[in-house]
């Protein structure tokens, strides 16, 4: 049997793809150890510029954490029974990578939402970058209706991305919305028919790891260190990261690139 999470490399993009079709992708404690490992890699891979993140089929990215296996564990009222139960709950790098909270990685990362996305796997889109919703996908965050809190990061990062009273809703009511709702309220970039989904995000990929990648890293870095600092905090931020990029070899071939009419050769030095 194929492992539940691949990650499969092609050049400078690196693609996740949650594969437990029959139960949503629900996120077993393998599952959030075999996807943080695959996040984990790509922190660490140099090579590898930009990532996507997706789902296989077209009715689930991924409907959260699974209930009688993930939940139960965490809560305490199962007991852990193999490796994965046991590293879930013994290795803190697990949640973190997973979920891409409180984990470093300073390279750009796509969602590509192929269907119901819920609850861990809503907190799991928030950790990304860039969002692409097949038509037909729901978002929502439902744990205050199980008596539970969305603790994988929304509480923090939901307000920081959507107006207070949006956010506020969509946790406090747990009520799913719409593909066209999330679009409309900035949650996600594009919604494209499901056929297309994979294409469009791939193409985004491809045009993004065409750019600079000491540039990118620096890009999405400083933007979320700057998050809720003063300007002033912010723009000392900035000014590291403007020395750090102008003094790279690529920041020199960029520009010699355009005035010589060819594309750049970016090293990442």
């Amino acid at each position: 049997m194929s492992p539940p999470v691949r990650l499969d490399i092609d050049g400078a993009i690196a693609t996740i793809t949650l594969d437990a079709p029959a139960t949503h992708h629900a996120l077993t404690p393998r599952m959030l150890c075999l996807l943080a490992d695959a996040v984990m890699r790509v922190a660490a891979d140099d090579a590898l510029r930009v990532a996507i993140v997706t789902a296989t089929g077209e009715h689930a990215f991924c409907a959260g954490g699974d209930l009688s296996l993930t939940l139960p564990l965490m809560s305490g009222a199962r007991a852990p029974e193999n490796e994965w139960d046991r590293r879930l709950l013994s290795d803190p790098r697990v949640l973190a990578a997973s979920g891409l909270r409180d984990f470093e990685l300073d390279k750009p990362v796509i969602a590509a939402i192929n269907g119901v996305c819920m609850a861990a796997g809503f907190e799991l889109m928030l950790g990304t970058d860039l969002r692409i919703a097949a038509a037909h996908a729901r978002f929502g965050l439902p744990e205050a209706t199980r008596a539970l809190i969305p603790f994988a990061g929304s509480m923090v990062r939901l307000p920081r991305q959507l107006p207070w009273p949006l956010a506020m809703e969509l946790m406090l009511s747990g009520e799913p919305i719409d593909a066209a709702r999330a679009r409309e309220i900035g949650l996600v970039n594009r919604v494209v028919p499901g056929p297309a989904l994979l294409a469009e995000a791939r193409a985004l990929a491809e045009r993004i790891a065409r750019n600079g990648p000491l540039a990118l890293r620096a890009i999405k870095r400083t933007a979320r260190a700057a998050s809720g600092l003063s300007l002033a905090e912010g723009f000392a931020l900035e000014n590291q990261a403007k020395a750090s990029v102008l003094a790279s070899e690529d920041a020199r071939e960029g520009p010699r690139a355009f005035m010589e009419k060819r594309p750049p050769v970016y090293r990442g030095r």
